[in-house]
């Protein structure tokens, strides 16, 4: 059996962390961290997401200074709020929420984030820091990829590791935060020719590909690990009959992989939590750089 790579436990441990900082912080700073997560629309996933990003601040003890604008505000008053956020001393961390409503260009927006505010990493700043190897916030779900893999033992020097996905968000991010970890690193996309050759050859596989349950057990490696970044929500399953209910799942087929591998991340409870948690890691260590306090106890979670 896999080891299963348990993103709610470990996110747990994390929060445990954070809130030991920000109580050890709190009176030099004389203010907690804040977290300003902007909503354009009302995307239901989105809403979720939020909402749960909302609740995570509450328990560490983050301020929650988001807003939640109308799907057809005008990209001038979205920008708008931006700066607003940008200028106010109470905000540590900002996070535009993805996806925009049709109409709104995600590009300039992100980079209206102040970088040193940019708690998803995703600013053009932030991606240049990571390529260089120098100090900022890093994408939130490759970074959790990251520490997955760092609690679970898993050795990255000198193995094979394959990402599946080439996006800003997650593909390539991922793939410069292996290669950092010397890892030899391949990137799968749309126009690879004979994916499951390529996929065949890595001891670490991350599948961020966007399409559920596309990697099986023709892909894997026996004895890889497998980390599944994946999270779709399925229709019901018409053989359970009337009020079925519908079914999470990710880009991996979960009960085809597990027996082969040496460990897995599951969808949901792996990657997921941890993606939280590094949005909450960049915010805490953006505050302690603004008031000069100590954030070695999270340095271990620093990319």
């Amino acid at each position: 059996m896999a080891t299963l790579l348990d993103g709610r436990r470990l996110a747990a441990r994390i929060e445990q962390q954070l809130q030991a900082v920000v109580a050890a912080g709190l009176e030099e700073a004389g203010r907690p961290p804040g977290l300003a997560v902007l909503r354009v629309g009302d995307d239901p996933a989105s809403g979720v997401y939020v909402a749960n990003k909302e609740k995570a601040c509450s328990r560490i003890g983050i301020r929650n200074l988001g807003a939640h604008l109308a799907a057809t505000t005008p990209a001038t008053e979205v920008q708008a709020c931006i700066n607003r956020l940008n200028a106010d001393p109470a905000v540590d961390g900002i996070l535009l929420q993805l996806p925009l409503p049709t109409g709104l260009a995600e590009g300039p927006l992100l980079a209206a984030i102040d970088p040193d505010k940019d708690a998803d990493g995703l600013h053009t700043l932030n991606l240049g820091r990571l390529l260089k190897g120098e100090p900022g916030p890093r994408s939130c779900t490759p970074a959790g990829v990251m520490a997955l893999l760092a609690d679970a033992g898993v050795e990255l020097a000198g193995r094979r590791a394959v990402v599946v996905g080439r996006s800003i968000l997650v593909g390539q991010p991922m793939a410069l935060m292996l290669q950092a970890a010397n890892a030899t690193v391949s990137v799968a996309h749309s126009h690879t020719t004979d994916l499951a050759a390529l996929t065949r050859s890595a001891d670490v596989l991350v599948v961020a590909a966007g399409r559920p349950r596309m990697v099986g057990a023709e892909h894997v490696k026996p004895g890889a690990v497998v980390v599944d970044v994946g999270i779709h929500r399925l229709d019901p399953d018409p053989d359970e009959g009337t009020g079925a209910r519908s079914r999470l799942c990710g880009d991996v087929r979960f009960e085809e992989v597990e027996p082969l591998a040496a460990a897995i991340s599951p969808v949901p409870g792996g990657v997921g939590p941890m993606t939280v948690s590094m949005l909450l890691v960049n915010t805490v260590v953006a505050w302690c750089r603004r008031h000069g306090l100590d954030a070695t106890p999270l340095a271990d979670l620093l990319i």
